[in-house]
């Protein structure tokens, strides 16, 4: 189970830029306010850490609600070529009777049967409210049954009663570092090696920087874990630098991981081409090479001329559309980058789940006469007809604001189906907008029945 001091330490981290000012004052990140399980719990936020690791399997340990509730909340994109076992939910789905003597021995049982019926490299083990609040001693298990299998099973404590989703991704970055990291050796090692922390990869954004960053000469020794390998995450102890992309839920790894293994670490994003470009520059600053230096601007100046050659059309039909973005997180201004990239203007975007960081890059890219809603289900619509916003970009749910609105609408949220990562994930924002400004149905969708005119 995981402890008090465990959970204080993660809502208190010590990385976090905005922490020092909230410690003054008493307290680190936001507590956890008991019942709030919508928009997610720690089990939900450990589950999308983690389930990107297609060749590891990802038992439930918990009644069957646990894993229907949580099953494929967020699409990952893999290129794994074996079994891909995110395809199949597992869960111990315990009973009455395993609450009242303990649900130990189904566990294990459980383990032994995936291990006959599978070839995983891993199997991480979830521990749930349930079985938390019984005392199922996982940890005994997972060892007992790593030492029979010979292969990492793996204990995640993120019961989802311990607080939110972002908890529940710092819980699994714990999990992953302790008994994953440093277990094994790369083949081989290049100066150039960095680990990639906290893309998960969402229709495939990673695979729209990677041959970039492949043609400068960066080789990516592990990812965690958008599309990554239990065996490359236990050698990530050997890179050279950490990047950390636009999710500060796993900001405390990175900090463990220069503590314990002396890693570097930095934090970008690759929305549109002002932060891609800015981000792969620090990415070879800091791994210090002048040559790289040299090799990454020449690679930098081709692919921006190649991409403004492709937006040039797209700029121009934009010119004088202002936007709403409505989706929280890092992507309150990631997004809004790339949509200034694209000479849209942002007049409000949604900070409610956004970090101290994210709310201070969100001001410094919308400026002062940009507005930050903290509550945009009741703003946004209002937001809207004052700022005479053409498009409004968000998740499903605000598809019916648009629609009142008579205004464009675009899916941003990880329900989306198209990558806006990287440069060629720009164009493919520029295309969707295009799409969506040309699309009538907003504009006629609204409008009055004939025999009501």
């Amino acid at each position: 189970m995981v402890s008090r001091a465990k959970i204080k330490e993660l809502m208190n981290e010590s990385a976090c830029a905005h922490n020092h000012d909230k410690q003054k004052k008493g307290g680190g990140c936001d507590k956890v306010k008991p019942g709030l399980a919508a928009g997610g719990c720690a089990f939900d936020g450990a589950q999308i850490s983690l389930f990107p690791y297609a060749d590891a399997i990802h038992l439930v340990h918990g009644p069957q609600t646990c894993l229907g509730a949580s099953w494929e909340t967020r699409e990952t994109k893999t290129s794994y070529t074996g079994q891909d076992h995110t395809q199949m939910g597992f869960t111990t789905g315990i009973n009455t009777n395993d609450v009242i003597f303990g649900g130990d021995k189904r566990l294990s049982e459980s383990v032994d049967y995936i291990l006959e019926n599978y070839d995983p490299e891993a199997i991480f083990v979830y521990s749930t409210c349930v079985t938390a609040l019984v005392g199922d001693d996982i940890d005994m298990t997972c060892k007992l049954s790593s030492d029979k299998h010979g292969i990492p099973v793996v204990p995640v404590h993120a019961p989802g009663f311990v607080g939110g989703k972002n908890l529940g991704s710092r819980l699994a970055g714990e999990a992953v570092l302790e008994n994953l990291i440093g277990t094994k050796e790369p083949h081989f090692t290049t100066p150039y090696d960095i680990n990639l922390i906290g893309d998960y990869n969402v229709t495939g954004d990673m695979w729209q920087y990677l041959p970039i960053l492949e043609k400068i000469g960066i080789r990516v020794l592990s990812s965690l874990s958008g599309d990554g390998r239990v065996a490359d995450v236990r050698t990530a102890h050997r890179a050279k630098l950490n990047v950390i992309v636009c999710a500060k839920s796993l900001v405390t790894l990175c900090r463990k991981m220069k503590e314990q293994y002396d890693i570097p670490w930095i934090s970008v994003s690759f929305y549109g081409k002002r932060d891609t470009t800015f981000a792969i520059r620090e990415i070879v600053e800091a791994l210090g090479d002048p040559e790289l230096i040299t090799k990454a601007e020449i690679v930098l100046a081709e692919e921006e001329a190649k991409l403004e050659a492709k937006l040039k059309p797209y700029k121009e039909a934009f010119s004088g559309k202002k936007a709403v973005l409505n989706t929280g997180g890092n992507k309150a201004w990631s997004i809004a980058s790339g949509l200034q990239d694209l000479g849209i203007e942002v007049v409000a975007t949604s900070i409610r789940k956004s970090t101290e960081d994210d709310i201070a890059k969100a001001r410094d890219y919308l400026g002062e006469s940009g507005v930050l809603m903290k509550s945009p289900a009741s703003e946004q619509a209002k937001v809207i007809d004052e700022k005479g916003a053409d498009i409004l970009l968000a998740g499903g749910r605000s598809l019916y604001t648009a629609i009142k609105k008579r205004i464009s609408f675009i899916d941003v949220n990880q329900e989306k189906k198209t990558s806006y990562g990287g440069y060629d994930g720009l164009i493919n924002l520029a295309k969707d907008l295009k799409y969506a400004f040309d699309n009538p149905v907003f504009a006629n969708v609204a409008k009055s029945a004939p025999w009501k005119v």
